[in-house]
């Protein structure tokens, strides 16, 4: 991947201040058209770029945004992001509710084909070809970019079998045992059920369902996990056990959070992308880059505005 995509690209954006974060940053001027009046509030121009901070180390891209944008009949949800997901990392999506972090993440692996009237133009790079093409098989996509939900969902089914379904109807032929335990061990729940693998899914604790349907995803082999939300319904330990376990992940997996949960962003997150949706309600890429720069220096005064809890 070109190192010069992550080149920084000042966004003239009017801040949601007295002055735009680019000026006070040091990193340009204000826009002619800027006035503190058409800074109050939230304002999103559909024609401005975001903000890419630089990225000074080496990294191979796992997929590659280009104007994505997303409708939902008449609605449109996500407008033009363009960003990359670098791979074997994990990328955190934040911003408010309803900024189309949800919708971007299902975008990736064709989820939002499931809901009738949802449509998405632009480009999702995967592997040198458009996920979005009509002619890419979708459930082809769902098995290399798994996704795990908010709530976790396991099958009424036992812990084996909900790990080895969606191997096997993806016609696995291998050692299914050594399948379900490999899945298992690299979701952190081995140790836990080794002795109850007949047990129902659904009487796990929580945190153990949330970790059953990591297994489950990771078993029909992918390589990105999607993970909407993955520990919003669960108690703190339970919490510290998905954060663990993602950055493990990450060492063989590309993974893309959406999280509300501006702490676990920072713990769990190698990059981020800034999510923001103005008055008329579509989301916007605001600003993308590390977390740490993202986090400790951002360069929009709205992605500052949101972190540290002014609005949002």
């Amino acid at each position: 991947m070109p190192r010069n995509f992550f080149t920084l690209m000042r966004s003239s954006a009017p801040a949601a201040t007295d002055v735009p974060a680019a000026t006070r940053s040091g990193h340009g001027t204000p826009p002619p058209n800027w006035t503190a009046e058409a800074a109050t509030g939230v304002h999103l121009d559909a024609s401005l770029e975001a903000v890419r901070h630089e990225i000074t180390e080496e990294v191979d891209t796992a997929l590659q945004l280009r104007d994505v944008s997303a409708f939902y009949g008449d609605f449109q949800a996500i407008d033009r992001m363009s960003m990359p997901i670098p791979r074997n990392r994990v990328t955190a999506l934040i911003g408010p509710s309803g900024c189309g972090k949800s919708t971007l993440l299902r975008c990736c692996n064709r989820m939002n084909d499931l809901i009738p009237g949802a449509r998405m133009d632009g480009e999702i790079e995967f592997e040198g070809r458009n996920l979005l093409d009509p002619n890419i098989d979708a459930v082809e996509v769902r098995r290399r970019i798994g996704m795990v939900f908010q709530k976790p969902n396991p099958f009424p089914k036992s812990i084996y079998e909900n790990v080895a379904f969606g191997a096997r109807i993806n016609g696995y032929s291998g050692d299914m045992d050594r399948l379900v335990e490999d899945a298992l061990r690299r979701a952190a729940l081995w140790d836990e059920v080794r002795d109850e693998l007949d047990k129902s899914g659904l009487a796990l604790s929580g945190g153990q369902q949330q970790r059953l349907c990591i297994a489950r995803a990771i078993a029909v082999q992918p390589e990105i996990i999607l993970m909407d939300e993955p520990a919003s319904a669960l108690d703190p330990v339970a919490t510290l056990k998905i954060e663990d376990l993602m950055r493990e992940l990450a060492e063989e997996y590309t993974i893309v959070v959406v999280t509300h949960n501006m702490q676990q962003a920072g713990r769990v997150s190698d990059y981020t992308a800034f999510l923001l949706a103005g008055e008329e309600r579509v989301g916007r890429l605001v600003e993308f880059g590390p977390t740490q720069d993202i986090f400790t220096n951002p360069l929009d005064q709205r992605t500052e505005d949101y972190i540290t809890g002014r609005y949002g």
